[in-house]
């Protein structure tokens, strides 16, 4: 499967995921992917995730947080896309819902919530908003 935007299957994959009620999510693993799962997790949204090995390739799989009315992630937004880069500096990181949502960073730092990267003075690329 040729993807041009694997961000952006990531988010529709949980967004997906989390309307139909389902506990968790597969998807192909990446670097960044899993660097985002770990800022979802260490947020609040996710209730964990883990890198497992299927025959020659990985998988990243995400287990969510909540059912139904109750889940954690109650929307998503791809902000920064492949033809469309979205950089901020450190004065211009966004307040996803007023400080209620998070925004994604990827950072010379790594990728990184915007608050934690507000904290460390260092702008970037947004990847995305959670909420």
């Amino acid at each position: 499967m040729n993807l041009t935007d694997p961000i952006a299957d990531m988010l529709m994959r949980l967004r997906n995921a989390g309307q139909r009620g389902k506990p968790e999510v597969r998807l192909p693993h990446s670097r960044i992917k899993s660097d985002m799962a770990r800022v979802l997790k260490r947020e609040g949204y996710i209730e964990d995730f883990k890198v497992q090995k299927d025959g020659k390739k990985l998988d990243l799989q995400i287990t969510l947080k909540g059912k139904g009315e109750g889940r954690a992630i109650t929307g998503l937004r791809r902000i920064s896309t492949p033809g469309r880069r979205k950089y901020v500096g450190v004065r211009d990181i966004p307040r996803v819902l007023g400080g209620m949502g998070v925004a994604i960073l990827s950072t010379p730092q790594g990728v990184m919530a915007g608050h934690d990267a507000r904290k460390k003075n260092v702008g970037g690329e947004v990847l995305c908003h959670v909420w």
